[in-house]
């Protein structure tokens, strides 16, 4: 037998039934829900799709519509790391932007955050390392960046390395099928400094005569609310032989500038969450080492009302509110997330 407990009942001025607190309804899972035996009128809260519902007699009719699924996704990908003595700038992450991608609720999508590259060793010429791909369900990749040259051509990547003496230039390897890909090629020497990295937003520069190029701008996005600047080229490392040069600097959105002076400077670092590459090293003593590569970020754009994310083990994350729609960021880590 059912049994109703309550401590107060009262009636507003227009007669109406009032009740103090919150009413809370009986939840079940839609496996429990089903096992009920049920009569037209009754009421429910199911778990499995995180909504009131009410039994009509023959089904189950959701109390809230939830709108259709559709997901806007920004991927950045880690940058390429900086190359060491006069080491060239390492490629910024590629960028990939897809709007209004339908998904399926209760279904897992894998998401992956790529790390950057590490920076050439000094003590030598030695390239950089690659960025790692960032990934978002079955959306094309962002490319991981392309490595700053140190000892052979620089790397290809979501944009491509700059380029030391007498080394090649990378180029950008940056796909854009179901939405728009973003990378640039590196910048080349001058016999001397070394190329910029590129970057989302434009090409590395040139080096020019003993100073290094600077790193290619990012490329500015406004999926979290706010206007943000992502995936800048490292700036290529400078020659002090016979006279200093000066560092590349690193491209706005995160490349890390490239070294000078005649101490054995290493590049900076790739900013973190805006795959950035990293700076070049300097030259003489050549103890320097190339900057690492800024790592990457995935984030995603829904409506309030399509439905709540749930995040799995693995992946590091943050969600915020901007008008009528939620925000996830994807920070770090690999794994699934899916809606109910």
């Amino acid at each position: 037998m059912s049994e109703l407990k309550t401590n107060k009942i009262s009636t507003n001025d227009q007669n109406n039934v009032a009740i103090d607190n919150a009413l809370g309804l009986k939840s079940y899972d839609t496996t429990g829900r089903d096992a009920l035996t049920s009569v037209a009128g009754d009421m429910i809260y199911n778990t499995t799709e995180a909504v009131p519902q009410y039994y009509n007699g023959s089904s189950w009719i959701s109390m809230v519509t939830k709108l259709d699924l559709d997901v806007d996704a920004l991927l950045v990908a880690g940058g390429g790391g900086g190359g060491s003595d006069r080491g060239g700038g390492g490629g910024a992450g590629g960028v990939f932007y897809a709007t209004a991608q339908s998904l399926t609720r209760n279904t897992n999508y894998t998401v992956t955050v790529g790390a950057g590259g590490a920076g050439g060793a000094g003590g030598g010429g030695n390239n950089g390392s690659v960025g790692f791909d960032s990934e978002f369900a079955s959306l094309t990749s962002a490319k991981g960046g392309g490595y700053g040259s140190g000892a052979s051509n620089a790397g290809t990547g979501g944009s491509g390395g700059g380029a030391k003496f007498p080394y090649a230039a990378g180029t950008s390897n940056q796909t854009s099928t179901g939405g728009n890909g973003y990378g640039n090629a590196g910048g080349e020497d001058s016999s001397y400094g070394a190329g910029g990295g590129g970057g989302a937003g434009a090409a590395g520069s040139n080096a020019s005569g003993n100073n290094g190029g600077n790193g290619g701008g990012g490329r500015d996005f406004t999926i979290t609310g706010s206007t943000v600047r992502y995936a800048g080229g490292g700036g290529g490392g400078a020659s002090n032989d016979g006279s200093n040069g000066s560092g590349g600097s690193g491209g706005s959105g995160g490349g890390g500038a490239g070294a000078s002076g005649k101490v054995g400077n290493s590049g900076g670092n790739g900013g973190t969450n805006l795959g950035g590459g990293g700076g070049g090293a300097d030259n003489l003593p050549r103890t320097g080492s190339g900057g690492t590569g800024g790592s990457g970020v995935v984030i995603v754009r829904y409506p309030t009302l399509s439905g709540t994310i749930n995040v799995g083990a693995g992946l590091t994350s943050s969600t915020t509110t901007d008008d009528l729609y939620n925000v996830t960021t994807f920070t770090g880590g690999t794994g699934t997330v899916s809606w109910t």
